[in-house]
């Protein structure tokens, strides 16, 4: 942030290189060390495997591509919440931020957390069962760490995120150039009849997407901190297809190898691939990949909780959260109030759970929500075509990309409805509750602005604006 007598605004400091870091950091965490079984599990073939993981790429370039030209138009940071508020409205706005920062995002940052805590534990207590306790206590340590550092400095989250980066490419590259040795030397009998057991049905399609997706999550991370990157109308797009191009290739590479090692079976079977790739390929030395899998996981883990604070700081300077939530540290110039909230809920909501169900009710959400997004999109390019635009992608990709999610949203209930999509829809809806009474008619007790002035006075912060 810069201080100057406008007060406190944004700082630029995320140039192309962070930009591309953030996105590829975020996505490149512990999805792809444990979301390849799933996919296959539920997909059934290695050769659709390898195709969803190919789609799943193309889906989230496309999308990149349509939030880039969102981001020049709207040179806000808040991703989703802010493209929502400025198209679709303050309601809409409203339940996305409260479904998002109230349980997925910090669900999700746990869900990370876990796999970190999981890799890390995993080394110590090799050939029995790992106390979840201790697992609980090492991502919450994770979480806390990574939110100390993201209130002292956007600089030092930076680096962090650019050497963690560069660590999990070096782990991938290490896998994917075993298994190019090992394919080179014949061992191809995995991808016979590649296709053979291939699981064809709207549902399984989509879970499949679900599963696959999951590892791509974060191509839309960089949108929630614009305000605070460098020539945002050039690296936006830029930093979206060098870092998607560069995930999904080596998505590809690595799930090739895998296959190349394990027999679908074995696959489908270990609760962590990385690791059981690294005993049978590097044997002693395999802990390697457990260190390797954990530091990808705290890189994917501060790039999450780096975009959920933004989306939480954001909304609270709109008005839809507390106004505390909206400040900035006076000398560090970080957003320390919307760090520390979403800390705290994240440690709230830090208990284990299923994995798949996980994924699958949080895509769920997230698709119908990027529909919404996309639909505003749509809206702009049609009804408000003389807006300044930096970068314009064809009116084709914002259309393709929407009927997309909405096969997303739809394909878990068309051939299978479950009771639980409902509550989770129920959910989602139920921020039209909050919002009238407590947004709308401001229906706030005066004991909150006593804890709002505390507060500020405790935490050293201050209102920032807007930094455009």
């Amino acid at each position: 942030m810069e201080s100057g007598k406008q007060g406190l605004t944004l700082k630029r400091e995320v140039g192309l290189v962070g930009a591309v870091s953030f996105i590829a950091g975020t996505m490149m965490g512990s999805g792809i060390f444990i979301s390849p079984q799933y996919v296959l599990s539920v997909i059934g073939s290695p050769g659709a495997s390898l195709i969803i993981w190919t789609c799943c790429g193309l889906l989230a370039m496309l999308g990149g591509l349509c939030y880039a030209e969102l981001g020049t138009v709207i040179p806000e940071s808040g991703g989703e919440y802010i493209y929502m508020l400025r198209t679709t409205g303050k309601v809409t706005a409203f339940m996305f931020v409260f479904s998002f920062i109230i349980v997925m995002r910090p669900v999700s940052a746990t869900g990370i957390a876990l796999s970190f805590a999981e890799y890390v534990v995993a080394p110590f207590y090799e050939g029995c069962s790992v106390p979840q306790g201790l697992v609980k206590c090492v991502a919450a340590g994770a979480i806390l760490i990574l939110s100390v550092i993201n209130c002292l400095s956007v600089r030092l989250a930076t680096h962090i995120q650019v050497l963690s980066m560069g660590v999990k490419i070096l782990a991938l590259v290490v896998i994917i150039l075993g298994g190019c040795i090992l394919l080179f030397q014949g061992n191809t009998e995995n991808f016979n009849n590649a296709f053979e057991g291939t699981n064809v049905g709207v549902s399984t399609i989509g879970m499949a997407f679900y599963q696959g997706l999951w590892s791509y999550a974060g191509w839309y991370n960089l949108n929630y901190v614009t305000e605070e990157l460098k020539r945002p109308e050039v690296n936006l797009p830029r930093a979206v297809v060098i870092a998607i191009s560069l995930v999904t290739g080596l998505y590809l590479l690595v799930n090739v190898s895998y296959l190349t090692v394990m027999t679908p079976t074995e696959l489908m079977s270990s609760n962590a691939v990385a690791v059981t790739w690294g005993n049978k390929v590097l044997g002693s030395w395999g802990w390697i990949m457990s260190v390797a899998a954990a530091l990808s996981a705290f890189g994917s883990l501060n790039g999450s909780l780096f975009g959920v604070s933004r989306m939480c700081f954001v909304a609270a300077r709109e008005g839809h959260m507390p106004e505390i939530l909206a400040m900035a540290h006076v000398h560090r110039l970080t957003p320390s109030p919307a760090l520390i909230f979403t800390t705290i809920i994240s440690l709230v909501v830090l208990i284990p759970g299923d994995f798949q169900s996980i994924v699958n009710y949080f895509s769920f959400t997230a698709w119908f929500f990027y529909a919404i997004t996309l639909f505003g999109l749509l809206y702009l390019k049609i009804k408000k075509p003389e807006l300044p635009r930096s970068y314009r992608v064809p009116i084709i990709l914002p259309i393709l990309v929407l009927i997309a999610a909405i096969f997303l949203v739809l394909a878990p209930i068309i051939d299978s409805p479950q009771i639980e999509y409902l509550y989770v829809a129920l959910f989602i809806f139920s921020g039209v509750i909050v919002y009238v009474p407590f947004i709308h008619y401001k229906l706030c007790p005066g004991l909150l602005t006593k804890l709002t002035v505390f507060l500020q006075l405790f935490l050293e912060v201050a209102p920032a604006e807007k930094n455009l």
